[in-house]
């Protein structure tokens, strides 16, 4: 079992920059890949980033250039580095980890609004 647990969502005006971050615990040391997607209600869940143990990273192409994945091995974490944000990126981000199967945690909402 693995515990996922996200933070630093919040509020932020088109153009403005974010920081969500996802402690993993549990089992942590079965982790392959962890990453992150989003949802708005009434969408399907969708891919923003992928990182895996031997820090591969792959990213939506909508957020190619203006997003960045980072993990840390030791810590157990995830972070997702936003830039450029557009009204466009508002959704709750969900972080997860992949042991045989994934994991998820409960999610951040990100707003982006003026």
């Amino acid at each position: 079992q693995v515990q996922l647990v996200e933070s630093g969502g919040g509020l932020v005006q088109p153009g403005g920059s974010l920081r969500v971050s996802c402690a993993a615990s549990g089992n942590t040391f079965r982790i392959s890949e962890m990453g992150w997607y989003r949802q708005v209600p009434g969408n399907a869940r969708e891919l923003v980033a992928t990182i895996t143990d031997g820090s591969r990273t792959n990213y939506a192409d909508s957020e190619q250039g203006r997003f960045t994945i980072s993990r840390d091995y030791v810590r157990n974490t995830v972070s997702l580095q936003m830039r450029s944000l557009k009204t466009e990126d508002t959704a709750v981000y969900y972080c997860y980890a992949f042991v045989r199967g994934r994991y998820w945690g409960r999610g951040t909402q990100v707003t982006v609004s003026s």
